[in-house]
């Protein structure tokens, strides 16, 4: 009698059974996972910069700046199991290699701030006597100019204890780049943030080497017979001088409201642009267009590859003895690296600029311009140029932008040509192709930047998808290429002809834009959730663009963690930096401002990081140098330079909590069971967040957030 082995031993399991030796056969799940991770063997790579960025974050996260040593030893650690491990397997190698990003990251952020480290205003510098030369104006438009010095001398500070870069806010006309000028004025250090786990602007402050402001009084003087600036801070002051005449000469060749937005697309300049145009921006989703980034980037340098491809092709000549992809590429790289320094070169404008050279290099190595490895070389040049970019919201809405749009073009099908369809046929498919290829790349870069948008600036443009896709093709194909080409020839027929054009192109962009702004629910407010939501969300995009296979959707839940993470109950109260002012929360959603004018960017800036609606006008009692706001919670604030008297403060004491700018020396008896804070309080402390707790309050400092760093 036969007997049937296979169905004996359970068919051809049953033979794999005895083949492995008796093993039990290896799960379909395992397997699966197997495969997954087996198809990212030539992505390891493109982990490597997200390494080196969680490095450089894990450095600003400290609350107190680590030493030299603690930066080194684990770089030497990570490269001597990079050593031990060269010829192991190639797993333990990637592994090695992730872990010395890792700590290469944080070390790199550690020289950087050596490298950055430069005076700072001291808090008490009161009024000074300064003398500098005018390097930048920052602000030449309707909303007062503000200029960008570089100090020689500073009176009642040392040399070495003078700040390389001052920004001062002047009232009068801003004299030009290159002026030698002395003025009078009121010097603090850079401002602190407004509140807990707030955007930190002594930190961007600090590392871009601005060391305060100052707020002049009166007329600078011009002053002759000032040393002359290094060669340079001379060059920098021509190429700024240069900026702001072609800024002043594109405004000029259109209307003031185009002419605005035009100049700060070319140059940067954008304090001509008015409060109505900018909000109306903001509100559409717009606004990105008004800051020099990727999108004028790949668009300048693409224009000027592809005309300067076509030229070379129209010539028969050229194009037999030149290779002209190559020679498009280099005009390309050209056009951007002109751009950036029309720009002035302002960080987000940097990093567009390396990615886009990236991808000509790429062209010129003969290898894919648009590709993740293309992506992850830039994002490691620029992390280890400006490590700080990883806290900054441009980079990190930037680089998860492109990484969305690179990750769409991998997974985009492959468009069948025709051999022999007729032109109409072709141009319908073509548009068709070019429409959803638009509608797709603006949905993901939404969807990328979206959590970004939330966390950093609390609002959500409802209609910002539609509006882009309407100024797409127009900014695209008519507003840039005409601005930068109308720019080269600014000055001339032709030129303003062009910028002309450019100007009505403008003009509909605006139109757009105050349309979209104005639909009923435009905009949506989102509080800020805690500070480690964010980079959770990133972590889930990278890893939803960066793996290869349906295991990327795990980082789903992820990329949404700051629409699902939990939000704390808001404060009842928070104080300004100072005491200065103070905002209420009246009611679920809304809060009011004690002082509704007066430091208002700080009132503003909270209230939309807690995702309430901040009140026009305020109910409070205001006199001379104090307001007192009834109700519950109470609240007064002293916003006078001398402390108040006895008897002032006594009536301050009708309040539960009171907020003095100046040092209070006693408190009167009315003052008990009154929290009152002073100007020590806050200079310890910085802005304070309050929740009634119980008999009581409790506080959170915005100084206790931010730590013990250089920059604070």
């Amino acid at each position: 009698m036969t007997t049937d082995t296979g169905a004996f031993l359970g068919g051809d399991d049953g033979v794999a059974s005895i083949a492995q030796g008796g093993r039990k056969p290896t799960p379909a799940w395992r397997s699966w996972i197997a495969a997954q991770v087996e198809a990212q063997a030539d992505r390891w790579r493109l982990w490597t910069p997200v390494f080196l960025g969680l490095g450089c974050a894990a450095y600003f996260a400290l609350k107190s700046e680590p030493p030299a040593w603690l930066a080194w030893a684990p770089v030497v650690v990570a490269a001597g199991a990079l050593w031990a491990v060269r010829r192991w397997a190639p797993a333990a190698m990637w592994a090695a290699v992730l872990m010395l990003a890792l700590s290469g990251g944080f070390l790199a952020a550690k020289l950087r701030q050596q490298a950055v480290d430069a005076p700072v205003a001291p808090e008490q510098a009161g009024a000074v006597t300064l003398e500098a030369w005018v390097l930048d104006v920052e602000s030449p438009g309707t909303r007062g100019p503000r200029i960008l010095v570089a100090p020689i001398r500073v009176s009642g500070l040392a040399a070495e204890a003078t700040p390389e870069r001052l920004r001062v806010n002047l009232t009068v006309p801003a004299p030009r780049p290159g002026t030698a000028i002395r003025l009078r004025g009121l010097l603090s250090p850079p401002p602190p943030p407004a509140a807990p786990h707030a955007y930190d602007f002594g930190r961007n402050a600090y590392f871009q080497s601005l060391g305060g402001t100052v707020i002049a009084f009166g007329r600078p003087q011009h002053v002759l017979g000032l040393a002359p600036p290094p060669l340079g801070l001379r060059a920098k002051m021509a190429v700024n001088a240069w900026r702001l005449r072609l800024a002043e000469r594109v405004q000029g060749a259109m209307s003031p409201q185009a002419g605005s937005i035009a100049a700060a697309m070319v140059t940067g300049h954008e304090a001509w642009i008015s409060e109505a145009d900018e909000q109306a921006m903001r509100d559409s989703g717009l606004a990105h267009i008004l800051s020099i980034s990727g999108l004028h980037m790949a668009i300048v340098g693409g224009f000027a590859f592809f005309a300067a491809r076509l030229a070379i092709a129209a010539w028969p000549w050229l194009a037999l003895r030149i290779h002209g992809k190559k020679a498009a590429a280099l005009f390309g790289a050209g056009a951007v690296g002109l751009y950036l320094v029309v720009s002035g070169g302002p960080p987000p404008a940097e990093r567009a600029a390396i990615v886009a050279w990236v991808a000509f290099a790429a062209i010129l190595l003969d290898r894919r311009a648009v590709s993740m490895n293309a992506l992850a070389l830039a994002a490691l040049i620029v992390l280890l140029r400006r490590p700080e970019s990883i806290v900054q919201p441009g980079f990190q809405m930037s680089f998860a932008a492109t990484a969305a749009l690179v990750a769409l073009a991998e997974a985009w099908p492959a468009r069948v040509r025709e051999i022999s369809a007729p032109w109409l046929i072709r141009a319908v498919q073509g548009a068709g192709a070019w429409i959803a290829g638009a509608l797709a790349a603006s949905f993901v870069a939404g969807l990328a930047t979206g959590p970004f948008a939330m966390q950093h600036f609390n609002r959500v443009a409802v209609f910002g998808l539609g509006a882009n896709l309407a100024v797409a093709p127009l900014s695209s194909f008519v507003m840039m290429p005409a601005l930068a080409l109308g720019s080269v020839l600014s000055g001339t027929l032709l030129g303003d002809l062009i910028l002309a054009v450019a100007g009505w192109s403008v003009d509909a962009m605006l139109a757009i834009g105050h349309w979209t702004s104005r639909l009923p629910g435009a905009v949506r407010l989102v509080p800020s959730a805690p500070p480690l939501a964010l980079p959770v969300a990133f972590l889930g995009i990278l890893i939803i663009c960066l793996w290869r296979g349906r295991l990327r959707w795990a980082g789903l839940p992820l990329a949404l963690a700051v629409i699902w993470w939990p939000r704390p109950e808001p404060p009842n109260l928070w104080l300004a930096d100072g005491g200065t002012n103070a905002v209420i929360r009246t009611a679920p959603g809304q809060a009011m401002a004690v002082r509704s004018r007066a430091g208002r960017f700080g009132a503003d800036l909270w209230a939309k990081r807690m995702g309430l609606t901040l009140a026009e006008d305020s109910d409070a009692a205001c006199r001379r140098f104090w307001c007192l706001r009834e109700g519950r919670p109470s609240v007064a604030v002293w916003f006078g330079r001398r402390a108040p008297d006895a008897e002032a403060l006594a009536q301050l004491c009708a309040a539960e909590v009171v907020a003095v700018r100046a040092v209070v020396p006693s408190l009167p008896p009315a003052c008990e069971r009154r929290l009152v804070l002073d100007a020590e309080d806050f200079r310890r402390g910085g802005a304070v967040e309050l929740w009634r707790s119980g008999g009581g309050w409790a506080a959170r400092w915005t100084r206790d957030a931010q730590g013990d760093r250089p920059w604070t």
